[in-house]
């Protein structure tokens, strides 16, 4: 295992960070296949588990900063596009248009249809919301990042799609899962090995979308 002398002017914190990621396998092994993050194991397992990518020809990726998602797409579905949104930059990804913009801003969903030209096989969604260390405030922001995503997911996605989302520990509340078991065949809970013990992150994965459900409103208990 290797360590790091904690220099001076570095937080402890800091420097666990540091030896954590230089002992992490995961970090090294994205390096070796020149991936830009980690988190990029996350999807290649959900895939093995649920074949998320399986003929997938047009995917929308939500939080897609530093791009690790949509590289795997890509690399295993030459033929799909991506569009990706994302408050912070990301480095161009060949097949991919990316807009640097809040997805929350009213405009950005009409912004990534337009660019889709048509429906979606798979919406993903990695976006976190930033933690204030108030778990219950920070579960209502999470939880409101993965309502808009599925907002936008039944506006886009063409019948048999799925719609995959970061949660927390616990995973989504009741009434978010009962309203995506109206929109989708299956609706299921992961932690993928990639994703590290210590973290409270758990993945939804929706599959099976119902077109011939109304689509929801912002609001989840309106509808039009």
């Amino acid at each position: 295992m290797k360590r790091i002398r904690t220099a001076k002017g570095r937080k402890v914190s800091s420097t666990r960070w540091l030896e954590r990621q230089l002992n992490d396998p995961y970090v090294r092994r994205a390096k070796a296949e020149n991936y830009r993050s980690r988190a990029a194991y996350k999807l290649l397992e959900l895939d093995e588990k649920f074949g998320l990518l399986k003929g997938v020809k047009a995917v929308v990726d939500l939080g897609i900063t530093p791009g690790g998602w949509s590289q795997v797409v890509r690399r295993r579905t030459p033929q799909a596009s991506v569009v990706g949104i994302d408050l912070l930059p990301t480095d161009p990804i060949d097949g991919v248009t990316i807009f640097q913009m809040d997805f929350m801003d009213e405009s950005a969903p009409d912004r990534l249809k337009e660019a889709l030209g048509g429906q979606a096989d798979l919406v993903l969604s990695d976006m976190a919301a930033n933690t204030v260390g108030h778990q219950q405030t920070d579960h209502l922001r999470t939880m409101a990042l993965v309502e808009a995503g599925l907002l936008f997911a039944t506006e886009v996605l063409r019948p048999g799609g799925a719609y995959v989302a970061k949660v927390l520990a616990g995973g989504a509340d009741n009434q978010l899962v009962a309203e995506m078991k109206r929109h989708f065949t299956t609706v299921k809970h992961a932690k993928p090995p990639a994703s590290r013990k210590d973290s409270s992150e758990w993945y939804v994965i929706a599959q099976g979308f119902k077109s011939e459900y109304p689509i929801i409103d912002k609001e989840l208990h309106d509808y039009r």
